[in-house]
């Protein structure tokens, strides 16, 4: 009997199209202001990296806390200005001011805990080993102690005013960042005054550190603080009074400068009638000495109008930041970085001929600080003797009164050429030296431009036009970083020099809408903020998404916090492209999110120099495009400040790959990031080599 097959009928279902993920959902969003506390901690984590020196651990334990001053003088006094004018702004991620302040003051009382034990525990007990001595007053010697107080009569006393808190004397407007006693009295004044309290603030022209002489001690070098004086003779800025407690203490204020743009007819008397009430600020941040009594901080906490959350108790010095005088105190060469020598292409090393010679045959791209600046100031000052030369533009953003680039640029004005400056006055903290900057150009004949009111110029150009036969040449630089020779050791920044005609007209153009005014100008190669750059990069975007899994996105910045640039990233994710992102600071992207950003890496780069270059790549199929910027992606840089980018071509832009592809191996310096918003150390296995991207870049190009 033949058997028949059965089979029953299966009903055909259609697959069930799913929803579209909304990339706006606030899930998606890391908070802006946390990221960035991310990135201070991964500073603070340096001090326990036994492969830096340890004089250098000790830098960046006190860089950990001047970010940290900024951080709140800046980020958390602008969320508590918003609650308390009742302008609260959530961003992308939906999280509500108050409910980040708090969550900030809570990681934050956690790493200063952490800071001031790694001091204490690891640090000075490191230094101890090295024989560099911080000595607290139970260790003086008799002879010490003397030498001490006369330093204390001839030195504190002349300067120092202490204020006795009285219905006359109420309590004084402190200054942002100095260093205080709250002092607990008893017994009366020569008037008969009996108020138990009096504040003394430390001058703020006297050392936070001083270095006892040689033949005091039993040898190495011996430093005291400038608060272990004060505590230990303040009784002698009270006569016929005792002193029942001295307990430091420090106050951060708000220290942004925010004006109505509609309202500024001079923009520098307005910034120069700003800067003094910087200082004074509303209170945001109240540190005190662990010791202290909560009757006094509970005081001090009713003056300064702040609640117990904002306060930080720390064992130690409360103004850590001025404890960096070490390194100009002591004499360890062996427990800093070892000193480099930039490598310096040959070519452009004026004693071998003239660098408009060297830039008419061909461009030249420099990384710093591998690779020297100097040929950047060697431009302009050539530029500055040069009788061919007939005009000079430059934009500065943050430089020195007294600089080398300033001085050419005197130079140049002084001896007849046209020279333009665009200064942005509004750098934060640089403000003042920037005042004095514009002053000093414009007595020497420069015309001083101080850019847009409502868009800050953070794009870095020079521009130099001289006369060569019939023709009018011009020669450029473009960069990613400030014209500051002492930053350009510290910060990894690219420099463009070329005499490509197209670049010379696009910046050319531009220069000529920050001075005068018109419509947007076409440009041949270059892009600018905010009128072409953000565009560009959503397009560009877009079209790797379009490539799918044979698209290729790798970003080099400091920020990415721009919504529609980051929803562009989570498209091109999901539509399969690799992307890989090297972003040093705050980061909202979320990656690794099934289905919107698994295909998307982020790490941050943290080592001996501050990372900073800004790179965009992208692989257009085996065709790259390259890029680099002044422009972070960020939504100040795209849509509010003056910025550009330029495109790089053929070794140049494999050069930049190069350099990409190292920073994406490095497996030392770099902090992964996850979906949840924290980071992890990346470390070889047992069988791999350590990378270190800046080391290797040191050894290719410097000596």
């Amino acid at each position: 009997m033949a058997l028949v097959e059965s089979r029953e009928a299966i009903p055909v279902t259609e697959p069930v199209e799913q929803p579209p993920v909304d990339l706006k959902a606030p899930e998606l969003y890391i908070n802006r202001e946390l990221s960035h506390l991310q990135f201070n901690i991964r500073v603070l984590e340096q001090a326990l990296d036994e492969s830096h020196p340890l004089l250098e651990r000790l830098m960046f334990l006190l860089i950990f806390s001047s970010n940290l001053d900024e951080f709140f003088e800046i980020r958390v006094a602008e969320m508590m200005h918003q609650l308390k004018y009742g302008r609260e702004a959530a961003g992308p991620d939906a999280l509500h001011p108050q409910t980040v302040i708090s969550r900030i003051l809570e990681i934050c009382n956690t790493h200063v805990e952490r800071q001031y034990k790694i001091l204490n525990e690891t640090i000075f007990p490191a230094l101890e080993k090295h024989n560099i001595h911080f000595l607290r007053r139970r260790l003086w010697s008799d002879e010490q102690t003397a030498w001490i107080k006369n330093y204390f009569e001839e030195k504190v006393l002349p300067v120092v005013s202490p204020i006795g808190l009285d219905p006359s004397h109420p309590f004084p407007r402190l200054i942002n960042k100095s260093l205080n006693f709250i002092v607990e009295l008893d017994g009366k004044d020569a008037f008969g005054r009996e108020s138990g309290m009096a504040i003394i603030p430390a001058p703020r022209s006297l050392p936070r550190l001083i270095r006892l002489p040689d033949n005091l001690c039993d040898g190495g070098d011996n430093l005291i603080f400038l608060s272990s004086i004060i505590h230990e003779f303040a009784e002698d800025l009270f006569p016929g009074m005792k002193v029942e407690g001295c307990y430091q203490f420090r106050i951060t204020r708000n220290a942004d400068l925010s004006f109505d743009s509609e309202e500024v007819e001079d923009l520098a008397r307005t910034l120069r009638g700003g800067l003094h009430s910087r200082k004074y600020g509303d209170a945001v941040r109240l540190e005190v000495d662990q010791r202290t009594p909560e009757n006094l901080i509970n005081f001090l906490l009713h003056e300064f109008n702040l609640d117990e959350t904002h306060t930080f108790r720390v064992d130690g010095p409360v103004n850590l930041t001025r404890m960096m005088a070490v390194r100009d105190l002591v004499d360890h060469k062996h427990l800093r970085w070892k000193p480099f020598t930039p490598g310096i292409n040959n070519k452009l090393k004026l004693k071998q001929g003239n660098i408009f010679d060297a830039l008419r045959v061909k461009d030249y791209l420099l990384h710093h600080p591998f690779q020297t600046f100097a040929p950047v100031v060697d431009l302009l000052r050539q530029a500055a003797k040069d009788p061919q030369v007939i005009a000079i533009k430059q934009t500065l953003y943050r430089t020195g009164v007294n600089s080398d680039i300033v001085n050419a640029l005197v130079e140049a004005a002084r001896s007849g050429k046209e020279v333009t400056v665009v200064i942005e006055l509004r750098a934060r903290f640089d403000e003042e030296s920037n005042l004095h900057l514009a002053s000093r150009l414009q007595e020497a004949g420069a015309l001083v431009v101080y850019g847009v009111v409502d868009c800050k110029t953070h794009a870095k150009m020079m521009l130099v036009v001289r006369r060569e036969g019939t023709r009018l040449v011009r020669y450029v630089h473009l960069g990613t970083g400030n014209y500051h020779s002492g930053t350009a050791r510290l910060y990894t920044d690219y420099s463009y020099l070329t005499s490509d005609a197209d670049v010379g007209e696009d910046v050319h153009k531009i220069f000529q809408q920050l001075t005068g005014m018109g419509k947007i100008l076409r440009l041949k190669k270059l892009y600018n903020a905010p009128f072409t750059l953000h565009s560009k990069m959503l397009e560009l975007i877009s079209r790797e998404a379009k490539l799918g899994k044979k698209g290729h996105i790798v970003i080099k910045v400091n920020g990415m916090t721009e919504p529609q640039l980051i929803r562009g990233l989570y498209k091109a994710s999901q539509a399969g492209v690799k992307i890989e992102l090297i972003v040093r600071g705050m980061c909202r992207l979320r990656p690794g999110l099934p289905g919107i950003s698994e295909n998307i890496t982020v790490r941050s780069i943290v080592g001996r120099f501050l990372e900073h270059t800004r790179v965009y790549y992208f692989g257009n199929g085996g065709d790259p495009e390259v890029f680099c910027s002044s422009a972070d992606w960020m939504e100040r840089n795209m849509l509010n400040r003056v910025e550009t980018g330029f495109p790089l071509y053929g070794k140049f832009a494999d050069r930049i790959k190069k350099d990409l592809d190292l920073y994406l191996a490095d497996n030392s310096h770099s902090w992964e990031l996850h979906s949840d918003g924290s980071y992890t150390l990346n470390q070889p296995a047992e069988d791999e080599e350590t990378i270190s991207a800046q080391s290797l870049l040191l050894s290719d190009f410097a000596s």
